[in-house]
């Protein structure tokens, strides 16, 4: 939500065509339904990622979160809280897809490898090494969990597309690097070089950046990244509007008179906001990229939204 300021990282839901399928921002292609269910709730994978991290050593709290609908899995920062959010249906479809549980598993170890190597604070969104080093320690943290090769880069196999874009690598480099994660975590591989935590090492992550005046919460200053959306009202005092993700939800948030009030929402590249308008309310959509003002239309006595030109 707004004033939350993340930046959702690379596996947040970006559709686009690719092979004639929809993939997610990470490359994985979407699996076809499955009438299966079983991987039923927020707490089974709570329970599954904290026996990653029992299982490495690794000291993180992460907060999880389901959400319904979006066909994915991806870790971000919200409130300088490090999240994995991820879609149950999504996984259950793709275990049934590559006819394995070890499928969604690896597909949560490989968003706890964004966090592990803190891409999550990174303002270049998805690359390729990123999700190569992703990929690497799910393979790792797979092959300690007691999972085969095979069982390893069942998902990647599935779902990865077999091309590599700006954002993604190809699905052979991708099962490459499980598969080097996955003979590191058993001893064959470079172990003193390792980038792996090792089984006692109780590494903790680094600490998220804190906000501050140019810097809106995360590691990227707005004035000079053009995706930020700066909304300002017309008015001599502070204003309250209501500004949603989702379309659903609203939260308030307060906007200073003479300030910009500055941001970017949390799932999509987009999202709105809402305006008292006569006896009712008026939505309007804002996107990223674009800003916007806030004006009293003195004829109708209500607030209108106008986009700023460049």
């Amino acid at each position: 939500m707004p004033k939350r300021f993340l930046l959702l990282f690379s596996c947040m839901i970006a559709f686009t065509v690719c092979e004639a399928q929809r993939i997610t921002g990470c490359g994985f292609k979407i699996p076809p339904r499955s009438l299966r269910s079983n991987f039923s709730s927020v707490y089974e994978a709570k329970d599954i990622l904290q026996n990653m991290l029992n299982t490495i050593n690794w000291q993180e709290n992460f907060n999880v979160r389901e959400q319904n609908g979006i066909q994915n899995a991806y870790a971000t920062i919200i409130n300088r809280a490090r999240w994995i959010i991820y879609d149950n249906r999504f996984l259950e479809d793709l275990d049934a897809y590559a006819s394995t549980k070890w499928a969604s598993i690896s597909v949560l170890a490989h968003e706890m490898g964004h966090h592990y190597y803190n891409h999550v604070v990174s303002s270049s969104g998805s690359t390729p090494p990123k999700e190569i080093e992703a990929d690497a320690f799910s393979g790792y943290v797979m092959a300690k969990l007691g999972a085969s090769l095979q069982e390893s880069t069942a998902a990647m196999q599935a779902i990865a597309s077999d091309r590599a874009s700006s954002t993604h690598p190809a699905k052979n480099d991708r099962v490459q690097a499980i598969t080097r994660g996955w003979n590191e975590s058993r001893g064959n591989g470079n172990t003193a070089t390792s980038p792996f935590p090792s089984d006692n090492s109780n590494t903790t992550p680094p600490p998220i950046p804190s906000p501050s005046p140019g810097n809106t919460g995360t590691n990227t200053d707005p004035n000079n990244d053009p995706s930020w959306i700066w909304l300002t009202i017309q008015s001599n005092k502070n204003e309250v509007v209501l500004l949603s993700d989702d379309g659903r939800k609203f939260q308030q948030a307060e906007i200073k008179a003479g300030e910009p009030f500055v941001f970017k929402f949390e799932i999509y590249n987009h999202g709105w906001l809402r305006l008292k308008y006569y006896n009712g309310y008026r939505t309007f959509k804002l996107l990223h990229g674009k800003d916007y003002s806030i004006l009293w239309n003195r004829r109708t006595k209500n607030w209108t939204v106008v986009e700023i030109g460049q």
